[in-house]
Protein backbone atom coordinates (compact mmCIF):
# COMPACT_ATOMS: atom_id res chain seq x y z
CA UNK A 1 0.00 0.00 0.00
CA UNK A 2 1.32 3.42 -0.90
CA UNK A 3 2.58 5.51 2.02
CA UNK A 4 0.20 8.43 1.25
CA UNK A 5 -2.82 6.11 1.34
CA UNK A 6 -1.66 4.65 4.65
CA UNK A 7 -1.32 8.17 6.03
CA UNK A 8 -4.88 9.02 5.00
CA UNK A 9 -6.33 5.83 6.47
CA UNK A 10 -4.46 6.32 9.72
CA UNK A 11 -5.87 9.83 9.94
CA UNK A 12 -9.50 8.77 9.74
CA UNK A 13 -11.59 8.64 12.91
CA UNK A 14 -13.27 5.35 11.94
CA UNK A 15 -11.50 2.04 12.56
CA UNK A 16 -10.78 -0.13 9.50
CA UNK A 17 -9.72 -3.77 9.16
CA UNK A 18 -9.37 -5.52 5.77
CA UNK A 19 -8.57 -9.14 4.84
CA UNK A 20 -7.51 -10.90 1.62
CA UNK A 21 -9.01 -14.03 0.09
CA UNK A 22 -6.97 -16.13 2.54
CA UNK A 23 -8.43 -14.29 5.57
CA UNK A 24 -5.09 -12.61 6.23
CA UNK A 25 -5.21 -9.03 7.57
CA UNK A 26 -4.03 -6.51 4.97
CA UNK A 27 -5.23 -3.25 6.63
CA UNK A 28 -5.25 -2.34 10.31
CA UNK A 29 -5.32 1.45 10.88
CA UNK A 30 -4.62 3.39 14.04
CA UNK A 31 -8.29 3.71 15.00
CA UNK A 32 -8.49 -0.13 14.83
CA UNK A 33 -5.47 -0.33 17.10
CA UNK A 34 -7.20 1.96 19.62
CA UNK A 35 -10.49 0.02 19.69
CA UNK A 36 -9.03 -3.52 19.65
CA UNK A 37 -5.96 -2.88 21.78
CA UNK A 38 -3.83 -4.74 19.22
CA UNK A 39 -0.71 -3.53 17.42
CA UNK A 40 -0.95 -3.12 13.64
CA UNK A 41 2.53 -4.44 12.96
CA UNK A 42 1.77 -7.62 14.93
CA UNK A 43 -1.64 -8.06 13.29
CA UNK A 44 -1.03 -7.49 9.60
CA UNK A 45 -0.42 -10.86 7.79
CA UNK A 46 -2.14 -12.91 10.48
CA UNK A 47 -5.46 -14.72 10.16
CA UNK A 48 -8.29 -12.41 11.18
CA UNK A 49 -9.76 -15.01 13.54
CA UNK A 50 -6.55 -14.94 15.57
CA UNK A 51 -6.80 -11.20 16.14
CA UNK A 52 -10.58 -10.66 16.37
CA UNK A 53 -12.23 -13.73 17.81
CA UNK A 54 -15.83 -12.98 16.88
CA UNK A 55 -15.14 -11.46 13.49
CA UNK A 56 -17.64 -11.99 10.68
CA UNK A 57 -15.41 -10.81 7.86
CA UNK A 58 -14.78 -14.42 6.62
CA UNK A 59 -18.56 -14.96 6.45
CA UNK A 60 -19.07 -11.71 4.51
CA UNK A 61 -16.32 -12.68 2.06
CA UNK A 62 -17.44 -16.26 1.56
CA UNK A 63 -21.11 -15.41 1.08
CA UNK A 64 -20.59 -12.11 -0.81
CA UNK A 65 -22.99 -10.17 1.45
CA UNK A 66 -23.00 -6.80 3.21
CA UNK A 67 -23.76 -6.25 6.87
CA UNK A 68 -24.50 -2.63 7.64
CA UNK A 69 -24.97 -0.81 10.96
CA UNK A 70 -24.49 -3.98 12.99
CA UNK A 71 -23.71 -3.85 16.69
CA UNK A 72 -20.92 -6.08 17.92
CA UNK A 73 -19.07 -6.57 21.16
CA UNK A 74 -15.34 -6.03 20.84
CA UNK A 75 -13.89 -6.98 24.20
CA UNK A 76 -15.44 -4.52 26.64
CA UNK A 77 -16.32 -2.08 23.89
CA UNK A 78 -19.54 -2.14 21.90
CA UNK A 79 -19.06 -1.10 18.33
CA UNK A 80 -21.28 -0.36 15.39
CA UNK A 81 -19.83 -1.71 12.15
CA UNK A 82 -20.31 -1.91 8.42
CA UNK A 83 -18.89 -5.03 6.74
CA UNK A 84 -18.72 -5.63 3.02
CA UNK A 85 -16.81 -7.81 0.47
CA UNK A 86 -13.94 -6.38 -1.64
CA UNK A 87 -14.04 -7.24 -5.37
CA UNK A 88 -11.65 -6.99 -8.29
CA UNK A 89 -12.37 -5.57 -11.74
CA UNK A 90 -13.96 -8.86 -12.82
CA UNK A 91 -16.32 -8.66 -9.82
CA UNK A 92 -14.58 -11.55 -8.11
CA UNK A 93 -14.48 -11.46 -4.29
CA UNK A 94 -10.87 -10.99 -3.22
CA UNK A 95 -11.35 -10.02 0.42
CA UNK A 96 -13.51 -8.08 2.88
CA UNK A 97 -13.36 -4.86 4.95
CA UNK A 98 -14.96 -3.68 8.20
CA UNK A 99 -15.42 -0.02 9.15
CA UNK A 100 -16.47 0.42 12.76
CA UNK A 101 -16.79 2.96 15.59
CA UNK A 102 -17.33 2.94 19.36
CA UNK A 103 -21.10 3.11 20.08
CA UNK A 104 -20.42 5.05 23.26
CA UNK A 105 -18.54 7.65 21.31
CA UNK A 106 -21.42 7.91 18.86
CA UNK A 107 -23.82 8.39 21.77
CA UNK A 108 -21.65 11.12 23.17
CA UNK A 109 -21.44 12.82 19.79
CA UNK A 110 -25.20 12.51 19.40
CA UNK A 111 -25.73 14.09 22.81
CA UNK A 112 -23.35 16.88 21.90
CA UNK A 113 -25.22 17.44 18.65
CA UNK A 114 -28.52 17.45 20.54
CA UNK A 115 -27.13 19.91 23.09
CA UNK A 116 -25.76 22.05 20.29
CA UNK A 117 -29.13 21.96 18.54
CA UNK A 118 -30.87 22.94 21.77
CA UNK A 119 -28.39 25.79 22.28
CA UNK A 120 -28.94 27.00 18.73
CA UNK A 121 -32.73 26.90 19.21
CA UNK A 122 -32.40 28.79 22.49
CA UNK A 123 -30.20 31.42 20.90
CA UNK A 124 -32.58 31.72 17.95
CA UNK A 125 -35.52 32.18 20.31
CA UNK A 126 -33.57 34.80 22.23
CA UNK A 127 -32.57 36.46 18.95
CA UNK A 128 -36.19 36.59 17.82
CA UNK A 129 -37.44 37.75 21.23
CA UNK A 130 -35.34 40.93 21.12
CA UNK A 131 -37.67 43.86 20.44
CA UNK A 132 -35.11 45.73 18.37
CA UNK A 133 -34.56 44.80 14.72
CA UNK A 134 -31.26 42.99 14.05
CA UNK A 135 -29.54 42.28 10.75
CA UNK A 136 -26.32 40.32 10.21
CA UNK A 137 -24.23 40.37 7.02
CA UNK A 138 -21.15 38.44 5.94
CA UNK A 139 -17.76 39.90 5.08
CA UNK A 140 -19.01 40.89 1.61
CA UNK A 141 -22.09 42.65 2.92
CA UNK A 142 -24.53 39.91 1.95
CA UNK A 143 -27.46 39.35 4.27
CA UNK A 144 -27.07 36.29 6.47
CA UNK A 145 -29.64 36.65 9.20
CA UNK A 146 -32.45 38.88 10.47
CA UNK A 147 -34.65 38.44 13.53
CA UNK A 148 -38.42 38.36 13.72
CA UNK A 149 -38.73 42.01 14.71
CA UNK A 150 -36.75 42.98 11.61
CA UNK A 151 -39.15 40.96 9.46
CA UNK A 152 -42.11 42.55 11.22
CA UNK A 153 -40.84 46.05 10.55
CA UNK A 154 -39.84 45.50 6.92
CA UNK A 155 -41.40 42.32 5.57
CA UNK A 156 -37.91 41.20 4.46
CA UNK A 157 -37.14 37.47 4.80
CA UNK A 158 -33.75 36.05 5.77
CA UNK A 159 -32.84 35.15 2.18
CA UNK A 160 -29.40 36.25 1.05
CA UNK A 161 -28.87 39.52 -0.72
CA UNK A 162 -27.66 43.07 -0.15
CA UNK A 163 -29.54 44.75 2.69
CA UNK A 164 -30.70 48.29 3.26
CA UNK A 165 -34.33 47.90 4.27
CA UNK A 166 -33.91 49.96 7.43
CA UNK A 167 -31.12 52.18 6.19
CA UNK A 168 -28.31 50.15 7.76
CA UNK A 169 -26.64 49.04 4.52
CA UNK A 170 -24.21 51.94 4.38
CA UNK A 171 -23.31 51.40 8.03
CA UNK A 172 -22.57 47.72 7.44
CA UNK A 173 -20.20 48.77 4.62
CA UNK A 174 -18.47 51.32 6.84
CA UNK A 175 -18.00 48.79 9.64
CA UNK A 176 -16.70 46.12 7.26
CA UNK A 177 -14.20 48.53 5.74
CA UNK A 178 -13.00 50.21 8.95
CA UNK A 179 -13.58 47.53 11.56
CA UNK A 180 -14.88 50.28 13.87
CA UNK A 181 -18.16 50.34 15.81
CA UNK A 182 -20.77 52.88 14.64
CA UNK A 183 -23.19 54.11 17.29
CA UNK A 184 -26.47 56.02 17.52
CA UNK A 185 -26.99 56.96 13.87
CA UNK A 186 -30.44 58.45 13.37
CA UNK A 187 -32.32 57.81 10.14
CA UNK A 188 -35.81 58.38 8.81
CA UNK A 189 -37.07 55.60 6.53
CA UNK A 190 -39.61 57.42 4.41
CA UNK A 191 -41.12 54.39 2.68
CA UNK A 192 -41.86 52.85 6.08
CA UNK A 193 -42.50 56.16 7.86
CA UNK A 194 -40.10 55.07 10.60
CA UNK A 195 -37.60 56.96 12.72
CA UNK A 196 -34.76 54.64 13.74
CA UNK A 197 -31.48 54.74 15.64
CA UNK A 198 -28.83 52.26 14.43
CA UNK A 199 -25.83 50.73 16.22
CA UNK A 200 -23.50 48.64 14.06
CA UNK A 201 -20.47 46.54 15.08
CA UNK A 202 -18.05 44.11 13.37
CA UNK A 203 -18.15 40.36 13.95
CA UNK A 204 -14.68 38.88 14.41
CA UNK A 205 -13.01 35.50 14.69
CA UNK A 206 -9.70 36.33 16.23
CA UNK A 207 -8.63 39.46 14.42
CA UNK A 208 -10.42 38.60 11.18
CA UNK A 209 -13.69 40.41 10.37
CA UNK A 210 -16.21 37.85 9.17
CA UNK A 211 -19.26 40.09 9.09
CA UNK A 212 -21.22 42.88 10.69
CA UNK A 213 -24.29 43.10 12.96
CA UNK A 214 -26.67 46.05 13.17
CA UNK A 215 -29.19 46.70 15.93
CA UNK A 216 -31.96 49.03 14.77
CA UNK A 217 -34.03 50.74 17.46
CA UNK A 218 -37.44 51.83 16.18
CA UNK A 219 -38.35 54.92 18.15
CA UNK A 220 -41.36 55.82 15.98
CA UNK A 221 -43.55 54.12 18.60
CA UNK A 222 -41.74 55.98 21.37
CA UNK A 223 -42.29 59.23 19.48
CA UNK A 224 -45.96 58.37 19.10
CA UNK A 225 -46.25 57.48 22.78
CA UNK A 226 -44.52 60.72 23.68
CA UNK A 227 -46.95 62.61 21.45
CA UNK A 228 -49.88 60.73 23.00
CA UNK A 229 -48.52 61.57 26.44
CA UNK A 230 -48.24 65.25 25.54
CA UNK A 231 -51.77 65.13 24.20
CA UNK A 232 -52.97 63.40 27.37
CA UNK A 233 -51.24 66.03 29.49
CA UNK A 234 -52.88 68.71 27.39
CA UNK A 235 -56.27 67.06 27.83
CA UNK A 236 -55.75 66.77 31.57
CA UNK A 237 -54.59 70.38 31.66
CA UNK A 238 -57.54 71.62 29.65
CA UNK A 239 -60.21 69.33 31.03
CA UNK A 240 -60.30 71.66 33.99
CA UNK A 241 -64.07 72.08 34.27
CA UNK A 242 -63.90 71.13 37.93
CA UNK A 243 -67.14 72.71 39.15
CA UNK A 244 -70.72 71.48 38.90
CA UNK A 245 -74.08 73.02 39.74
CA UNK A 246 -73.69 71.60 43.24
CA UNK A 247 -70.88 74.10 43.77
CA UNK A 248 -73.18 77.07 43.10
CA UNK A 249 -74.54 78.17 46.47
CA UNK A 250 -77.47 80.41 47.26
CA UNK A 251 -81.21 80.32 47.90
CA UNK A 252 -82.16 83.71 46.52
CA UNK A 253 -84.67 83.53 43.63
CA UNK A 254 -82.33 85.45 41.30
CA UNK A 255 -79.45 82.99 41.67
CA UNK A 256 -81.85 80.05 41.51
CA UNK A 257 -83.32 81.47 38.27
CA UNK A 258 -79.80 81.74 36.81
CA UNK A 259 -79.04 78.12 37.80
CA UNK A 260 -82.31 76.88 36.28
CA UNK A 261 -81.56 78.65 33.00
CA UNK A 262 -78.01 77.29 32.97
CA UNK A 263 -79.22 73.73 33.55
CA UNK A 264 -81.68 74.12 30.68
CA UNK A 265 -78.95 75.54 28.44
CA UNK A 266 -76.65 72.61 29.29
CA UNK A 267 -79.06 70.23 27.52
CA UNK A 268 -78.66 72.15 24.26
CA UNK A 269 -75.76 73.28 22.07
CA UNK A 270 -76.89 76.89 22.14
CA UNK A 271 -74.30 79.65 22.32
CA UNK A 272 -74.45 81.23 25.78
CA UNK A 273 -73.63 84.69 27.09
CA UNK A 274 -73.01 85.01 30.84
CA UNK A 275 -73.43 88.57 32.09
CA UNK A 276 -72.76 90.02 35.48
CA UNK A 277 -70.34 92.01 37.56
CA UNK A 278 -66.81 90.83 38.27
CA UNK A 279 -66.76 88.13 40.94
CA UNK A 280 -70.33 86.91 40.44
CA UNK A 281 -69.22 83.43 39.31
CA UNK A 282 -69.37 83.51 35.52
CA UNK A 283 -66.53 81.01 35.16
CA UNK A 284 -68.10 78.77 37.81
CA UNK A 285 -71.30 78.69 35.72
CA UNK A 286 -69.33 77.91 32.54
CA UNK A 287 -67.68 74.92 34.26
CA UNK A 288 -71.02 73.66 35.57
CA UNK A 289 -72.73 73.98 32.17
CA UNK A 290 -69.93 72.04 30.45
CA UNK A 291 -70.01 69.28 33.08
CA UNK A 292 -73.79 68.92 32.73
CA UNK A 293 -73.66 68.73 28.93
CA UNK A 294 -72.98 65.90 26.49
CA UNK A 295 -69.58 67.49 25.87
CA UNK A 296 -68.33 66.84 29.40
CA UNK A 297 -65.94 64.06 28.28
CA UNK A 298 -64.15 66.44 25.93
CA UNK A 299 -62.02 69.49 26.49
CA UNK A 300 -63.05 72.60 28.36
CA UNK A 301 -60.80 75.50 27.44
CA UNK A 302 -60.89 78.86 29.18
CA UNK A 303 -59.58 81.91 27.36
CA UNK A 304 -59.30 85.25 29.11
CA UNK A 305 -59.52 87.54 26.09
CA UNK A 306 -58.29 90.57 28.06
CA UNK A 307 -55.20 88.80 29.38
CA UNK A 308 -53.76 88.02 25.92
CA UNK A 309 -52.05 90.68 23.89
CA UNK A 310 -54.51 91.79 21.15
CA UNK A 311 -51.80 91.21 18.53
CA UNK A 312 -51.51 87.58 19.63
CA UNK A 313 -55.13 86.77 20.46
CA UNK A 314 -56.11 85.91 16.88
CA UNK A 315 -53.25 83.43 16.43
CA UNK A 316 -53.93 81.90 19.85
CA UNK A 317 -57.62 81.43 19.09
CA UNK A 318 -57.37 80.27 15.47
CA UNK A 319 -53.83 78.88 15.36
CA UNK A 320 -51.32 79.48 12.59
CA UNK A 321 -49.26 77.63 10.01
CA UNK A 322 -45.49 77.49 9.88
CA UNK A 323 -43.90 80.63 8.46
CA UNK A 324 -47.07 82.71 8.74
CA UNK A 325 -45.25 85.46 10.65
CA UNK A 326 -41.90 86.24 12.22
CA UNK A 327 -41.44 84.12 15.31
CA UNK A 328 -44.00 81.49 14.28
CA UNK A 329 -43.13 78.08 15.68
CA UNK A 330 -41.87 75.38 13.37
CA UNK A 331 -44.78 73.17 12.43
CA UNK A 332 -47.31 75.88 13.26
CA UNK A 333 -49.64 76.07 16.24
CA UNK A 334 -53.05 74.55 16.97
CA UNK A 335 -55.38 77.26 18.22
CA UNK A 336 -57.80 77.15 21.13
CA UNK A 337 -60.84 76.62 18.89
CA UNK A 338 -59.30 73.54 17.28
CA UNK A 339 -58.19 72.23 20.68
CA UNK A 340 -61.76 72.58 21.95
CA UNK A 341 -63.19 70.48 19.09
CA UNK A 342 -66.16 68.46 20.42
CA UNK A 343 -65.85 70.27 23.73
CA UNK A 344 -66.50 73.74 25.14
CA UNK A 345 -64.56 76.99 24.86
CA UNK A 346 -65.20 79.71 27.44
CA UNK A 347 -64.35 83.19 26.18
CA UNK A 348 -64.13 85.40 29.24
CA UNK A 349 -64.08 89.19 28.88
CA UNK A 350 -65.48 88.89 25.35
CA UNK A 351 -65.93 92.66 25.20
CA UNK A 352 -62.14 93.14 25.11
CA UNK A 353 -61.47 91.60 21.67
CA UNK A 354 -60.77 93.87 18.70
CA UNK A 355 -63.02 94.26 15.67
CA UNK A 356 -60.82 92.17 13.35
CA UNK A 357 -60.91 89.18 15.70
CA UNK A 358 -64.65 89.76 16.20
CA UNK A 359 -65.15 89.26 12.44
CA UNK A 360 -63.32 85.93 12.50
CA UNK A 361 -65.24 84.85 15.60
CA UNK A 362 -68.48 85.61 13.78
CA UNK A 363 -67.43 83.17 11.04
CA UNK A 364 -66.86 80.45 13.63
CA UNK A 365 -70.39 80.96 14.93
CA UNK A 366 -71.96 81.09 11.47
CA UNK A 367 -69.95 78.53 9.49
CA UNK A 368 -68.61 76.27 12.27
CA UNK A 369 -65.14 76.51 10.77
CA UNK A 370 -61.86 78.28 11.42
CA UNK A 371 -59.04 79.51 9.21
CA UNK A 372 -55.58 79.45 10.85
CA UNK A 373 -53.44 82.54 10.39
CA UNK A 374 -51.41 82.25 7.18
CA UNK A 375 -53.48 79.36 5.80
CA UNK A 376 -55.83 79.31 2.81
CA UNK A 377 -57.64 76.25 4.13
CA UNK A 378 -60.50 76.10 6.59
CA UNK A 379 -60.97 73.54 9.35
CA UNK A 380 -64.38 72.40 10.55
CA UNK A 381 -64.90 72.57 14.30
CA UNK A 382 -67.67 71.24 16.50
CA UNK A 383 -67.80 73.11 19.78
CA UNK A 384 -69.98 75.11 22.10
CA UNK A 385 -69.02 78.72 22.78
CA UNK A 386 -69.79 80.21 26.17
CA UNK A 387 -68.83 83.86 26.42
CA UNK A 388 -68.87 86.14 29.43
CA UNK A 389 -68.52 89.82 30.14
CA UNK A 390 -69.09 92.45 32.79
CA UNK A 391 -68.97 95.17 30.16
CA UNK A 392 -71.97 97.04 28.73
CA UNK A 393 -71.97 95.44 25.26
CA UNK A 394 -74.86 97.62 24.11
CA UNK A 395 -72.84 100.73 24.92
CA UNK A 396 -69.84 99.24 23.10
CA UNK A 397 -72.02 98.67 20.01
CA UNK A 398 -73.16 102.29 20.08
CA UNK A 399 -69.54 103.37 20.38
CA UNK A 400 -68.59 101.22 17.35
CA UNK A 401 -66.33 98.99 19.41
CA UNK A 402 -68.40 95.82 19.20
CA UNK A 403 -70.09 94.28 16.16
CA UNK A 404 -73.85 94.20 16.38
CA UNK A 405 -74.11 91.02 14.27
CA UNK A 406 -71.68 89.25 16.62
CA UNK A 407 -73.64 90.50 19.61
CA UNK A 408 -76.81 88.80 18.34
CA UNK A 409 -74.91 85.56 17.64
CA UNK A 410 -73.44 85.51 21.15
CA UNK A 411 -76.62 86.64 22.89
CA UNK A 412 -78.73 83.65 21.78
CA UNK A 413 -79.26 82.54 25.36
CA UNK A 414 -78.15 85.20 27.87
CA UNK A 415 -77.91 84.35 31.56
CA UNK A 416 -77.66 87.18 34.07
CA UNK A 417 -75.78 86.47 37.29
CA UNK A 418 -76.92 88.65 40.20
CA UNK A 419 -74.43 90.65 42.22
CA UNK A 420 -73.99 89.86 45.91
CA UNK A 421 -75.79 92.97 47.07
CA UNK A 422 -78.87 91.72 45.18
CA UNK A 423 -78.97 88.59 47.35
CA UNK A 424 -77.72 89.61 50.81
CA UNK A 425 -79.39 86.63 52.48
CA UNK A 426 -76.93 84.34 50.64
CA UNK A 427 -73.93 86.02 52.26
CA UNK A 428 -74.05 83.75 55.31
CA UNK A 429 -74.21 80.56 53.21
CA UNK A 430 -71.32 81.69 51.02
CA UNK A 431 -69.23 82.98 53.94
CA UNK A 432 -69.53 79.72 55.88
CA UNK A 433 -68.57 77.67 52.82
CA UNK A 434 -65.56 79.91 52.19
CA UNK A 435 -64.60 79.65 55.86
CA UNK A 436 -64.58 75.84 55.78
CA UNK A 437 -62.52 75.90 52.57
CA UNK A 438 -59.95 78.30 54.04
CA UNK A 439 -59.71 76.28 57.27
CA UNK A 440 -57.80 73.65 55.33
CA UNK A 441 -55.63 76.23 53.59
CA UNK A 442 -54.73 78.25 56.69
CA UNK A 443 -54.79 75.49 59.30
CA UNK A 444 -57.61 77.19 61.24
CA UNK A 445 -60.60 75.73 63.12
CA UNK A 446 -63.23 78.40 62.48
CA UNK A 447 -66.77 77.06 62.82
CA UNK A 448 -69.15 80.01 62.67
CA UNK A 449 -69.63 83.76 62.26
CA UNK A 450 -71.00 85.93 65.04
CA UNK A 451 -74.30 87.81 64.48
CA UNK A 452 -72.48 91.14 64.77
CA UNK A 453 -69.93 90.21 62.11
CA UNK A 454 -72.69 88.89 59.87
CA UNK A 455 -74.67 92.12 60.28
CA UNK A 456 -71.67 94.17 59.13
CA UNK A 457 -71.18 91.89 56.15
CA UNK A 458 -74.83 92.09 55.08
CA UNK A 459 -74.96 95.87 55.11
CA UNK A 460 -71.91 96.15 52.86
CA UNK A 461 -72.65 96.30 49.10
CA UNK A 462 -69.69 94.07 47.97
CA UNK A 463 -68.56 95.71 44.72
CA UNK A 464 -66.13 92.81 44.24
CA UNK A 465 -68.93 90.29 44.90
CA UNK A 466 -68.01 86.71 45.90
CA UNK A 467 -64.32 87.24 45.13
CA UNK A 468 -64.23 90.18 47.52
CA UNK A 469 -66.19 88.19 50.09
CA UNK A 470 -63.57 85.46 49.96
CA UNK A 471 -60.86 88.06 50.45
CA UNK A 472 -62.71 89.42 53.49
CA UNK A 473 -63.12 85.98 55.10
CA UNK A 474 -59.45 85.18 54.45
CA UNK A 475 -58.29 88.35 56.16
CA UNK A 476 -60.63 87.76 59.08
CA UNK A 477 -59.22 84.26 59.59
CA UNK A 478 -55.66 85.60 59.50
CA UNK A 479 -56.65 87.92 62.35
CA UNK A 480 -57.99 85.03 64.43
CA UNK A 481 -55.80 83.68 67.21
CA UNK A 482 -54.98 79.98 67.36
CA UNK A 483 -57.92 78.05 68.77
CA UNK A 484 -60.55 80.72 68.06
CA UNK A 485 -63.58 79.20 66.37
CA UNK A 486 -65.90 82.16 65.75
CA UNK A 487 -65.28 85.02 63.33
CA UNK A 488 -66.07 88.15 65.33
CA UNK A 489 -66.63 91.68 64.10
CA UNK A 490 -63.17 92.63 65.37
CA UNK A 491 -61.60 90.10 63.01
CA UNK A 492 -63.15 91.69 59.91
CA UNK A 493 -61.33 94.26 57.81
CA UNK A 494 -63.00 97.67 57.77
CA UNK A 495 -65.97 97.47 55.38
CA UNK A 496 -67.04 100.82 53.97
CA UNK A 497 -69.22 101.69 51.02
CA UNK A 498 -67.75 105.17 50.72
CA UNK A 499 -64.03 104.97 51.43
CA UNK A 500 -61.44 102.64 49.99
CA UNK A 501 -59.49 101.17 52.86
CA UNK A 502 -56.15 100.02 51.59
CA UNK A 503 -55.33 98.00 54.65
CA UNK A 504 -56.87 97.04 57.95
CA UNK A 505 -54.72 96.94 61.01
CA UNK A 506 -54.78 93.34 62.22
CA UNK A 507 -54.15 92.48 65.81
CA UNK A 508 -50.66 91.05 65.82
CA UNK A 509 -49.87 88.36 68.33
CA UNK A 510 -47.38 85.54 68.53
CA UNK A 511 -50.08 83.08 67.54
CA UNK A 512 -51.20 84.79 64.33
CA UNK A 513 -47.80 85.87 63.04
CA UNK A 514 -47.16 84.71 59.47
CA UNK A 515 -44.28 84.91 56.95
CA UNK A 516 -43.77 88.37 55.46
CA UNK A 517 -44.19 87.05 51.91
CA UNK A 518 -47.63 85.61 52.72
CA UNK A 519 -48.69 88.83 54.52
CA UNK A 520 -47.59 91.02 51.59
CA UNK A 521 -49.42 88.74 49.15
CA UNK A 522 -52.63 89.20 51.13
CA UNK A 523 -52.12 92.94 51.33
CA UNK A 524 -51.53 93.11 47.56
CA UNK A 525 -54.64 91.09 46.87
CA UNK A 526 -56.69 93.30 49.17
CA UNK A 527 -55.41 96.47 47.57
CA UNK A 528 -56.09 95.22 44.02
CA UNK A 529 -59.65 94.25 44.93
CA UNK A 530 -60.35 97.64 46.45
CA UNK A 531 -58.88 99.59 43.54
CA UNK A 532 -60.94 97.44 41.19
CA UNK A 533 -64.07 98.29 43.17
CA UNK A 534 -63.18 101.99 43.14
CA UNK A 535 -62.92 101.86 39.32
CA UNK A 536 -66.22 99.99 38.92
CA UNK A 537 -64.28 96.83 38.10
CA UNK A 538 -62.86 98.36 34.95
CA UNK A 539 -59.63 96.42 34.61
CA UNK A 540 -58.07 98.73 32.06
CA UNK A 541 -58.46 101.72 34.38
CA UNK A 542 -57.31 99.68 37.35
CA UNK A 543 -54.15 98.53 35.57
CA UNK A 544 -53.40 102.14 34.64
CA UNK A 545 -53.87 103.31 38.24
CA UNK A 546 -51.63 100.49 39.53
CA UNK A 547 -49.00 101.22 36.90
CA UNK A 548 -48.98 97.65 35.53
CA UNK A 549 -50.05 96.02 32.27
CA UNK A 550 -53.53 94.57 31.88
CA UNK A 551 -51.89 91.15 31.50
CA UNK A 552 -50.04 91.53 34.80
CA UNK A 553 -53.29 92.59 36.46
CA UNK A 554 -55.04 89.43 35.28
CA UNK A 555 -52.08 87.34 36.39
CA UNK A 556 -52.26 88.84 39.86
CA UNK A 557 -56.04 88.40 40.04
CA UNK A 558 -55.84 84.77 38.91
CA UNK A 559 -52.82 84.11 41.14
CA UNK A 560 -54.66 85.28 44.22
CA UNK A 561 -57.79 83.23 43.74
Amino acid sequence: MKPEIELILDSTHDAMIAIDVHQRITLFNRAAERLTGKNASDSIGRDITEVVENTRLPFVMQHDVQELNRRQQLGETEIITNRMPVKDEQNNVIGAIAVFRDVGELSRLSAEVTDLSHTIETLQSLFDAIQDAISVVDAKGNLLLVNEHYKKLTGVSSSRGMIDSLGEGSLHKRVLSTGQVVKSVQKYIGILDKHVIIDCAPLKVGSKIIGSAAVIHDFSEITKLSSDLDQAKSIIRNLEAKYTFDDILGRHPKIQDAVDKAKLAATTNATLLLRGESGTGKELFAHAIHNASERKYHQFIRVNCAAINPNLLESELFGYVEGSFTGAKKGGHVGFFQQAHRGTIFLDEIGEIDLNTQAKLLRVLQEKEIQPVGSSKTIAVDLRIISATNADLEQLIRAGKFREDLYYRLNVFPIYLPSLDERPDDIEILALELMHKLNREYGKVAESISPEALFEMKRYDWPGNVRELENCIARAMINMKIGERVIEERHLPVLSNTTVQVTSRPVISRENCMPLKAFLAHQEKEYIEQVLAQNDNNKTKTAKVLGISIRSLYYKIDGTK
